[in-house]
């Protein structure tokens, strides 16, 4: 029971069709892009996730041997293992933690 019919056939073919010329316009539109920047994402919100989604978007960058900048605000003057596994990279990666200073808590006047 795999015979297909006429009218799939056609949209398959219409679809694979269309796929390409959409795929050969990405690609003329890529070719002419030749200035490299830079990228710069903020991460923020309540609840977890936000660290895990940065320093896995870092590591990444790393393992590809991209260049990237971190600032990790956390709440106290501790080092954590992600800063330290980072700061192993010292040509590919520059982190800054920010301590004390940014929260509510603080006693900045």
């Amino acid at each position: 029971m795999t015979d297909k019919s006429q009218p799939d056939v056609d949209i398959n073919a219409r679809h694979d069709e269309k796929m390409k010329k959409i795929k050969a316009a990405r690609d003329k539109m890529m070719a002419q892009k030749i200035d490299k920047k830079g990228l710069i994402i903020v991460h923020t919100g309540k609840g977890k996730g936000k660290s895990s989604s940065a320093f896995g978007m870092a590591m990444r960058c790393v393992g590809h041997d991209m260049k990237v900048g971190v600032v990790q605000f956390i709440k106290g003057g501790w080092e954590t293992g992600e800063a330290k596994l980072l700061k192993k990279f010292p040509d590919l990666c520059e982190f800054h933690a920010m301590g004390a200073g940014f929260t509510w808590e603080t006693q900045n006047r």
